[in-house]
């Protein structure tokens, strides 16, 4: 049986995350200062009707329907096919329409194997893993999980490190602490930089796609602003991965500030809650 949270923390985690996603997924690839998110829209570049999740949440969902479906035990193979099974028939994903998925994402799922090349760095791993804290996964099985698709060590060692944050996070300790703790189990550089960024200034946190970057940047979201809605807001308007940086983000603060603090006219129109509804396992 897990120790990490409840069902209702595992909720307020998995929303976080879908609802920061679908606030991003307009503003995907728009340069920092090019526009201003203040609320749910609809269109960008993927015209996507308002309140639509990308490939970042179904990912997440696919990992958590995984989970729920092994009673909370991670087995590799089984969710390499549900990722396969949303890739290739859109499970997971609203509409069953897969409009977004990352190169090394795809050739992973093509091939069956994860890259490990240090270009293949991407957060296409981070996005998903955050249902890995509500479980006992142990370091090694996370880092299998990361490997499904990113199998490098930089993109390992990042999900290790968020789970390890969401973990504290759910046992109530302050950011500062569950990173301290996260870092003293996951250890050095470059992870240590990243742990650093609730103090950066804003010019000072990139938002482009780099695992390190987007792990940074929601940490320095959530450490920056004092509600949920703060945190996704200000992660979208960091520009460019808008989605996925507001997804990892949203997750934390779900964790943080639960549920409730989602604002309602957001959950309303949220796309998908019957897939994450089906997804969630019993903590």
């Amino acid at each position: 049986m897990s120790k990490h949270g409840n069902m209702e923390d595992l909720r307020a985690c998995v929303y976080g995350a879908a609802v920061g996603d679908a606030l991003g997924v307009p503003y995907e690839f728009r340069a920092r200062g090019a526009f201003e998110c203040t609320g749910m829209a609809s269109g960008g570049a993927h015209n996507q009707p308002v309140g639509t999740f990308s490939d970042d949440t179904s990912m997440l969902l696919a990992t958590c329907d995984s989970l729920r479906a092994n009673s909370e035990r991670v087995d590799i193979e089984d969710m390499r096919e549900r990722f396969r099974a949303w890739a290739f028939e859109g499970v997971y994903a609203v509409d069953g329409v897969v409009f977004d998925i990352g190169g090394t994402t795809s050739t992973a799922l093509h091939s069956g194997v994860g890259s490990s090349g240090e270009r293949s760095n991407g957060n296409g791993s981070l996005m998903r893993i955050a249902p890995l804290a509500f479980t006992d996964a142990s370091d090694d099985e996370i880092r299998d999980v990361s490997a499904i698709t990113h199998a490098h060590e930089i993109s390992m060692q990042a999900c290790v490190h968020y789970v390890h944050i969401l973990r504290g996070l759910l046992h109530g300790d302050s950011l500062s602490i569950a990173l301290a703790q996260a870092l003293a189990k996951t250890g050095g550089s470059p992870l240590e930089r990243a742990s650093s960024a609730a103090s950066w200034s804003r010019e000072e946190v990139r938002s482009g796609g780099y695992v390190l970057d987007t792990l940074a940047a929601s940490i320095w979201c959530l450490a920056n602003t004092k509600s949920y809605a703060e945190c996704v807001i200000a992660a979208v308007n960091l520009g460019d991965d808008t989605d996925t940086t507001a997804c990892i983000a949203g997750a934390l603060a779900g964790v943080v500030y639960g549920f409730d603090a989602i604002p309602a006219e957001w959950l309303e129109v949220l796309r998908g809650k019957d897939i994450i509804e089906r997804c969630l396992f019993a903590v």
